[in-house]
């Protein structure tokens, strides 16, 4: 592919991919803010200082774009939760509670982060349908992998039940980001904790 002249220092393919991230960086606070049905390509232009014809190089709408933060957003968590198991003790309770641990810290870090992933994400309907099905699939994933063998009586469960740890992170999440006030942290990971161990008998 050609990669057209350079402008101010930056080829085609340079400028494209900025574009793309000041929009990313925009929707980011605008969709964690206003909400993704009150955003408007224009204002996300706005904000990313770029013309509506540039925005249709990077997306190919609203939707697209949304897909492509929440997905980001998704990729980060994981990659955080995915380190702080490696690096906690190898017994499978010590890895879940620092998987958790961590995914609540992570998420809550950034209120915006908290926001698309378990806000947004479903006030945006059936565009991000997969995109939060995957999602769960990749949390619950992580569960499994760090969980070894299960007592007895529980093998034929796991999947299950680690989807059920998810969801239940899910809802403790919603409700940090909706209540006017907010659950100390610690407080949620107590409970996320408590639900682990009383799912998996660890």
């Amino acid at each position: 592919m050609a990669t057209g002249r350079d402008y101010r220092g930056m080829t085609a393919e340079q400028r494209l991919a900025d574009r793309r991230e000041r929009l990313l960086t925009a929707a980011y606070t605008l969709f964690a803010g206003a909400g993704f049905t009150a955003t408007t390509i224009e204002r996300l232009c706005a904000s990313a200082r770029i013309s509506n014809r540039a925005f249709y190089e990077c997306f190919t709408g609203r939707e697209d774009l949304m897909r492509a933060v929440y997905d980001r957003c998704v990729e980060e968590t994981i990659l955080a939760v995915s380190k702080a198991i490696g690096e906690a003790p190898g017994d499978p309770d010590s890895r879940i509670c620092a998987g958790i641990r961590e995914y609540i810290t992570f998420v809550t870090r950034d209120l915006r982060r908290a926001r698309i992933m378990h806000l947004e994400v479903r006030r945006a309907g059936d565009i991000l349908t997969a995109h939060r099905q995957r999602a769960v699939k990749g949390f619950t994933e992580i569960i499994e992998q760090s969980l070894g063998d299960l007592p007895d009586g529980l093998p034929n469960l796991t999947h299950l039940l680690a989807l059920g740890v998810v969801g239940a992170l899910q809802e403790l999440l919603i409700e940090w980001v909706l209540a006017e006030e907010r659950p100390p942290l610690d407080h949620l990971i107590e409970t996320a904790v408590h639900i682990f161990r009383r799912s998996f008998g660890t």
